[in-house]
């Protein structure tokens, strides 16, 4: 496991005080983290919010957060429904200045309102269920991937899922891969719940490396396991590449659609499997690495916030976005030097999950070292999908005014191929453009890797 120090963004969570607080608790027992009570209403947060600039009746983070909080204090109000507009792109964290804890406000506030606030058999509270628990439904549609796709591809189940359930209608459902990543990999020859076994395994098979001074567990979350899983293995190839031991621990969902969906008991048991996990993991050596920047950005950030059980602080503290790791821990760029792929124009967009953790330059460098690419950044706007924000029939319409700016700018770049690292700023930006999108592990696995690749 390394040491290095993690480069963090100034208002990600490091190692300065840091207290899982319950921001709106019962009764008189108020306890204020430090320094969430500095809002001097800048609106810096207002004016960064890709909500608030394109829907006039959203108040903004800094109603949702401290002003609440405030009113909260002192009447005991209700919490505002118009938290369930908040998309949790969690701009407003890294663009205040006070470094107040906004979205840690807003997850908790979304919480109560749906504990408190939302009927339990509403079709709002069940579709929202639905879409915050993916990893529950997906096995059902990975078992049977054809017929799957088929009848979600249909226009008439895309009518009934708006009509009876509010998922916008307009909406493309990803399609499930026919082998699932955790498939592929036992196939492989690895193994997910014993490192012992797995040894066994690679040493019959001599297909992964091992090495115990260069080890990581992979986080690939739910998407890259079941719809895009040529994300997952180009992380594997591409470790591997560099002299890692790569290890698949048992996972659960990371949590950030239930976060942005209020259903935090749900978040709450998927991150102590998680922690449970990916602790065993670190304890055998490992660093955690995610190839999704929302999925890191909730290990890191989210789980310390909200939760304190034991391992959630040495988690956070572990775990390290892909290609950030790499750059930290290997000479990435030297490593490119010298390689090719066939030519191609990439405009990249950089997810605010990404810009929060102080990660949206560092694709463009890497794509400058590899000869035959072209990458373009389409600038810092807001894709407008924001998880499952968009997949929503009432926030269509709003999500696709926030991404008009990306779209726009991708088709003014030279290029028709989109890049990204988060995977429903991909689907939005598809969706948008028409444009194929790519991860950048994709590119760097046919830089470094080459076209000899194993069948999946």
């Amino acid at each position: 496991m390394s040491d290095a120090e993690q480069p963090t963004d100034d208002h990600v969570p490091g190692d300065d005080e840091f207290e899982p607080i319950q921001v709106f608790p019962e009764a008189e027992e108020m306890d204020l983290r430090p320094g969430a009570d500095n809002c001097y209403k800048c609106s810096t947060c207002d004016t960064n919010c890709p909500v608030a600039e394109v829907d006039d009746e959203f108040p903004g983070p800094k109603f949702q957060g401290p002003e609440q909080w405030r009113l909260k204090r002192q009447d005991d109000h209700d919490i505002d429904d118009s938290v369930m507009k908040c998309s949790n792109c969690m701009r407003c964290d890294s663009a205040c200045p006070s470094e107040v804890p906004l979205s840690q406000m807003h997850n908790t506030a979304r919480a109560e309102y749906v504990e408190e606030n939302m009927s339990k058999f509403s079709r709002e509270y069940w579709r929202n269920r639905m879409l915050s628990n993916y990893r529950q439904l997906a096995p059902l549609a990975a078992t049977f991937p054809r017929t799957a796709n088929f009848v979600m591809g249909l226009s008439v189940t895309k009518w009934m899922g708006e009509k009876v359930l509010g998922i916008a209608g307009d909406r493309d459902f990803p399609e499930f891969a026919k082998t699932t990543f955790r498939e592929w990999w036992a196939k492989r020859g690895g193994n997910a719940t014993s490192r012992e076994r797995a040894q066994e395994a690679r040493a019959e098979r001599g297909a992964e490396v091992q090495n115990e001074d260069k080890r990581i567990a992979y986080f690939h979350g739910c998407y890259s396991n079941y719809n895009t899983t040529e994300v997952g293995k180009a992380l594997v190839r591409v470790f591997e590449h560099f002299g890692y031991e790569v290890m698949i621990p048992e996972q659960a969902c990371s949590g950030t659609p239930m976060f942005a969906n209020g259903m935090l008991d749900d978040a709450r048991r998927a991150a102590e499997t998680n922690v449970r996990e990916l602790s065993a993991a670190i304890e055998d050596g490992a660093d955690i690495i995610a190839s999704c920047t929302s999925c890191s950005m909730s290990l890191r950030q989210e789980y310390p916030e909200l939760f304190d059980f034991d391992g959630t602080e040495d988690v956070a503290e572990n775990t390290w976005e892909a290609v950030e790791y790499l750059r930290v821990h290997e000479d990435l760029e030297g490593e490119l030097e010298g390689t090719q792929v066939d030519d191609t124009n990439f405009a990249y967009h950089a997810p605010c999950h990404s810009r929060n953790q102080g990660l949206d330059g560092q694709t463009m460098e890497v794509m400058s070292a590899i000869d035959g690419v072209e990458a373009e950044d389409v600038g810092d706007s807001c894709s407008g999908i924001s998880g499952t924000y968009g997949w929503k029939e009432e926030n269509y319409e709003t999500s696709m005014k926030i991404g008009e700016e990306m779209f726009d700018h991708m088709e003014d770049a030279e290029a028709t191929t989109g890049l990204t690292e988060c995977p429903t700023c991909s689907m939005q930006m598809e969706h948008g453009t028409g444009y194929e999108i790519q991860h950048t592990l994709q590119v760097l696995e046919a830089a470094l890797v080459g076209t000899e690749l194993e069948e999946a």
